[in-house]
């Protein structure tokens, strides 16, 4: 009892020996133990002693050292989530490292490298045995032709993505059978050739995106084996590669591909037995791929699965259940496309910066640029052009050049490395700067245009003094071509000088008269304009560029010509209009020009929006009233421009912009010519009634040689444009030029106003404003439309508001009904657009398999699928912006161009929407943009403009071999196609008839001597009265006789007579295709114009450069870099 009074109580200590101690020792101690609690005085001072002991341990534990603590950890707390919040932007391995970097107290706990990347992908094994990979069965009997296409096209997707997936585990090793490993060897202990976290850096996301496509193969070897039931694989696409893992894995390894080659190349040059793994691996492949090759894989697969689905939707048909899934399945592999595409850019964009700024030294580079600088627009490899003083060539060296949003940068290149790493690796250079300039002061000079040459500025020529000649006239160009077009010229003012000469003989002579003067100065012309564009081919790859240099010692400012050789007309092309567009950019409407709701943060490229390029008023101030209506392109070639003129210039042709109203009630159009930097008003045209709309139609061509037949006796008008009036009339104009001229006026039965016109092959659609719709049919060998052949289709009592044209087929919109009209039977189908009868279908557009349609009430659009007219989607634009008030906005026009859907307000403010250009359906899946250059009123039209650059500009080839290769019939007239005929157009490409040959085939020519063939019709001289002039005495078997139109030798002729002399002939080669069809690039210019009531800047003070006045009618126009197809 005792023993257990004293264990239990409070002030029992217990001595607790140390482990490993004696048994003598434990003894001992229980005994003092014993003793104390024996003796009353030491158990007294114990108590007094763990009472100091709990007082000084409560003065330790204050508040204070315990807030001190409290805020320690807070602190720590703080550091952690900042680091992790900055780390999560490009996923779990950059949270790792920013939290180990940023926060000391953190530990790496995998110091070696080797803890896994587990940022929630799963990892999938696939075993071959239970998912044996997609094979087709047999083909089966009693399918047709597209059935057996779509079959074969589905085989070239299995077979695609089984190579693409063996390329993966190439890489990763996921087959032991395959030798040709990367990975996996070198992250072996015995490998150690890297370190193993450039190992997962090189190899970043490969991992993952092989398990996604495992998982698609798995997939679609369950669509393979039923694809004789169901035909359908659209939808495992979409399912597939819509989700955000697929974009967020594959851009990831975009944005780390860069980096992964620029280890490699460091890994080649530093570690020999890295190199030798490399070349030991990619010898022993079968098909001798490097490393670069398969890692450039994941980026071009998308666009090869784009090109497979486009085939397969070609050969499926409309009433197939497969054909919207297929859609779908292109718009959703477009959008992931052009985002990666996008971010490769970027990325590519931002290590040219990197590379430039590590090379020059990132404390100069920070001090030349500031961060705001640093928008990569355009670089390339181009080669400097240094003459001597006679033109001739004394230097040429490869340079960089960078052009940046405000800068143009040329720098030298120094290329680092071993010659034998190029094979395996691009290999990126070291730049040294040479110079820079800003790009405001940098202009483009096109030869024959030096303007720039003024009297209070110096040009100075990069050049080197080889002779003590001070003439001061620099050839910058081929010298022998400019000093022959001056002989010419200096030759034809002598001819004319002798033509008035010849003009006041008083004998008549045969072969000295104003007959054979006239031929010699047309000659001496056609000669000049073959040298001019001799000249103009020489100078396609030519950029000459002003730079502004030191001033000179009278304070004067010089400007140093740079000429640079681009390595193609296009290359030439593409840097004089980012150049131009470039200047644009920097005006203050544009910076900034658009503005995003939903910013992500990241800096746009300058050149990623239409720049607005100019603004101008429309009408006069005395017709302030008339109001916009319509507006259109006539897209029209001028021969005149220039090559860089050609290449910075609005779209070419005439802008028509009609309107009406106003007192007068009357109607008036406006042309403005396109072929300069800014439109320019050249004539106005009034009309008796207001004009409602516009509509431009493109010469019928016929489709059959029977149609050609019945046509061959029409007169050819050209292009038309048919203009609706308020009265009910139809004027149909030609389009040549401003050469205005109504052809045809077209009535309606019921004399109600054309609210809207379209047209298909055969037939003129206009749409009513008592709710029909007149139907006008081309004669029957004619190429204008029969006035009593008009036919109504009623669709309603409200006005038809909008037309679209859908192959043979028209949508007309009445009220909030689309009605469906087929082409000769006016077979209607009708479908409801809205559910709330007040929202009228306003407008319309098509793009792909869609048509996108706005009301005149509210603030959504509805996108409707062409085939099934099933609705796919609906987007409140209300709410893609905050200039805009809810409730009270709704949209005025809608245009589709260029991959951007235009949306035009009633408040006068322009939004886009991203959409997909290719044959699926135009969703929006992008972010909204809204333009922050609007109108005061609301934006009454949307109006595209686009041309095609002449194809000559792209010809990079000498006229001297192509005029030879036409002569010796190895050009282009030889192979019975259309030739290029020059002459007039100043190497514009003009289309006309074949140069014809005989009639068995081409004969070899004899060989004739390597000179201009000049082939001009001649006046014959052997007809005219009087002698011949000749120093040679008269033999008269050298007469020609009477009839004949062949000269003398003693007629003293310059020329050579071909067998056709009414055409100048100059066959040129050219690429054939498919179907003997000739390949030519096309290069098209895009501008956008805007019409509506004023001027207004968003979000800015009301100033003159900021607001013009709301009352006056302008034209906002927009304009896109060139873009390249084929």
């Amino acid at each position: 009892m005792w023993m257990t009074s004293m264990r239990t109580s409070r002030d029992l200590i217990t001595v607790a020996p140390m482990a490993g101690a004696p048994a003598s020792l434990t003894v001992m101690m229980n005994c003092l133990t014993m003793r104390l609690f024996l003796q009353p005085a030491a158990a007294a001072r114990l108590k007094e002693r763990c009472a100091v002991t709990r007082r000084e341990l409560a003065v330790r534990l204050g508040a204070p050292h315990v807030s001190q603590i409290r805020q320690s950890c807070d602190t720590k707390v703080q550091q952690f989530m900042k680091a992790a919040r900055n780390g999560t932007k490009d996923g779990l391995e950059k949270t790792k490292l920013a939290m180990i970097r940023k926060v000391s107290f953190l530990q790496r706990k995998d110091s070696t490298g080797e803890g896994k990347d587990d940022a929630g992908y799963m990892d999938v094994s696939v075993c071959e045995l239970k998912h044996p990979p997609p094979q087709l069965c047999p083909m089966p009997e009693g399918l047709n032709s597209q059935q057996i296409v779509r079959r074969l096209i589905l085989s070239s997707i299995v077979q695609s993505e089984s190579s693409y997936l063996d390329s993966l585990k190439r890489i990763l090793l996921v087959s032991h059978i395959l030798p040709q490993e990367y990975q996996k060897p070198l992250l072996e202990p015995q490998n150690w050739i890297l370190n193993l976290k450039k190992v997962r850096q090189i190899f970043y996301r490969v991992q993952e995106i092989h398990q996604c496509h495992s998982m698609f193969q798995i997939a679609l070897a369950s669509r393979v084996a039923e694809w004789d039931h169901s035909e359908k694989i659209g939808d495992l696409f979409v399912a597939s590669f819509s989700k955000s893992m697929v974009l967020n894995v594959y851009s990831d390894y975009i944005n780390n591909f860069t980096n992964a080659m620029a280890l490699i190349k460091k890994a080649c040059m530093s570690k020999p037995a890295f190199l030798d793994f490399l070349k030991k691996k990619q010898a022993s492949s079968p098909d001798r791929i490097t490393l670069y090759g398969l890692m450039v894989k994941p980026i071009q697969r998308f666009p090869q699965f784009i090109l497979l689905l486009q085939d397969m939707l070609k050969n499926t048909p409309k009433s197939h259940a497969d054909r919207l899934p297929l859609q779908l399945a292109l718009t959703e592999l477009e959008t992931l496309a052009e985002k990666l595409n996008e971010q490769k850019r970027v990325a590519d964009q931002e290590a040219e910066i990197q590379q430039l700024a590590h090379s020059m030294g990132d404390r100069n580079f920070n001090k030349l640029l500031n961060p705001e600088q640093r928008l990569l627009i355009q670089c390339e490899l181009l080669t400097e052009i240094v003459y001597g003083d006679k033109g001739q060539v004394l230097k040429s060296k490869e340079r960089k050049v960078f052009l940046l949003n405000d800068t143009l940068i040329c720098a030298n290149i120094n290329l680092k490395g071993p010659p034998d790493i190029s094979s395996l690796v691009p290999v990126g250079p070291k730049y040294t700067m040479k110079w820079c300039a800003p790009l405001l002061q940098t202009q483009v000079v096109e030869v024959g245009r030096d303007s720039l040459q003024s009297r209070n500025s110096v040009v100075i020529g990069r050049r080197h003094s080889s002779t003590s000649s001070t003439t001061g006239k620099v050839f910058l160009g081929p010298p022998r071509l400019y000093q022959e077009l001056e002989e010419l010229q200096h030759d034809l003012a002598v001819v004319e000088e002798v033509s008035l000469l010849v003009g006041t003989l008083h004998g008549t002579y045969q072969n000295l008269n104003t007959t054979v003067s006239q031929d010699w100065c047309l000659a001496l012309q056609r000669l000049i304009r073959l040298k001019e564009e001799e000249i103009q081919n020489a100078n396609k790859c030519r950029l000459r560029l002003s730079v502004p240099g030191k001033p000179d010692k009278s304070g004067r400012p010089v400007s140093i010509m740079v000429v640079f050789n681009t390595p193609s007309p296009l290359s030439k092309i593409s840097w004089v209009n980012r150049l131009h567009l470039a200047k644009i950019a920097q005006k203050q409407e544009n910076t900034p020009g658009w503005e995003c709701a939903e910013d992500d943060g990241k800096t746009k490229a300058p050149l990623s929006f239409p720049l607005l390029t100019c603004k101008l008023p429309v009408f006069s101030p005395r017709t302030h009233t008339l109001k916009l209506e319509a507006a259109l392109h006539s897209p029209s070639q001028s021969s005149l421009l220039g090559f860089c003129t050609a290449s910075t210039s609005l779209p070419q042709g005439y802008l028509w912009v009609a309107g009406g109203g106003g007192i007068s009630n009357h109607g008036q159009v406006e042309i403005f010519s396109l072929n300069r930097a800014t439109p320019r008003l050249v004539k106005t045209v009034p009309l008796r009634a207001p004009v409602l709309c516009l509509e431009y139609v493109k010469e019928w061509c016929p489709s059959t040689e029977e149609e050609a037949e019945k046509t061959q006796s029409a007169v050819k008008i050209g292009n038309i444009i048919c203009v609706g009036l308020q009265d009910g009339s139809i004027h149909v104009y030609s389009s040549v030029d401003t050469a205005v001229q109504c052809l045809l006026t077209l009535v309606n039965p019921d004399s109600c106003p054309v609210v809207c016109l379209k047209h298909s092959l055969s037939f003129l659609f206009a749409g009513l404003a008592s709710g029909k719709v007149a139907v006008y049919q081309r004669k029957t060998g004619e190429r204008l439309w029969d006035m009593d052949s008009c036919r109504l289709v009623s669709l309603g009592s409200e006005p038809v508001c909008s037309l679209l044209t859908i192959e043979d087929a028209v949508w007309a919109s009445c009220a909030n009904q689309v009605t469906v009209i087929q082409g000769s039977s006016l077979h209607t189908q009708s479908f409801e657009a809205h559910s709330d009868p007040s929202c009228n279908v306003s407008h319309m557009v098509r793009s792909g398999g869609g048509v996108w349609m706005a009301f005149t009430q509210g603030s959504s659009i509805h996108l409707f699928h062409t085939e099934t007219l099933e609705p796919l989607q609906e987007v409140n634009i209300s709410t893609r912006t905050t200039h805009l008030t809810p409730g009270q906005v709704c949209v005025s026009s809608l245009l589709i161009c260029q991959g951007l859907l235009w949306v035009g307000t009633s408040q006068g403010i322009i939004l886009t929407f991203p959409v997909p250009t290719l044959e699926g359906i135009p969703k929006i899946t992008g972010k909204g943009m809204t333009s922050l250059n609007a109108h005061c009123g609301p934006v009454d039209f949307l109006v595209p403009a686009s041309s095609t650059l002449a194809s000559d500009l792209l010809r990079r080839d000498s006229i001297l071999n192509t005029s030879e290769e036409g002569v010796n019939g190895e050009g282009g007239a030889g192979r019975g196609g259309k030739v290029d005929v020059g002459g007039d157009e100043g190497g514009q490409r003009l289309e006309q008839s074949s140069y014809s040959q005989h009639s068995g085939g081409s004969p070899q020519r004899e060989q004739t001597p390597k000179r201009l063939l000049l082939q001009y019709r001649l006046h014959s001289t052997c007809q005219l009265p009087g002698k011949l002039l000749t120093a040679q005495p008269e033999q008269g078997n050298l007469r020609a006789p009477p009839d004949s139109l062949e000269h003398s030798p003693e007629d003293g002729s310059i020329y050579e007579v071909s067998e056709d002399p009414d055409v100048w002939v100059r066959g040129r080669p050219m690429e054939w295709g498919k179907d003997g069809e000739a390949r030519r690039s096309k290069v098209t210019s895009t501008a956008i114009f805007s019409g509506g009531r004023g001027y207004r800047r968003i979000g800015q003070i009301a100033s003159a450069d900021t607001c013009s006045d709301s009352t006056e009618n302008t034209l906002l126009v927009w304009q896109t870099p060139l873009t390249l197809s084929q």
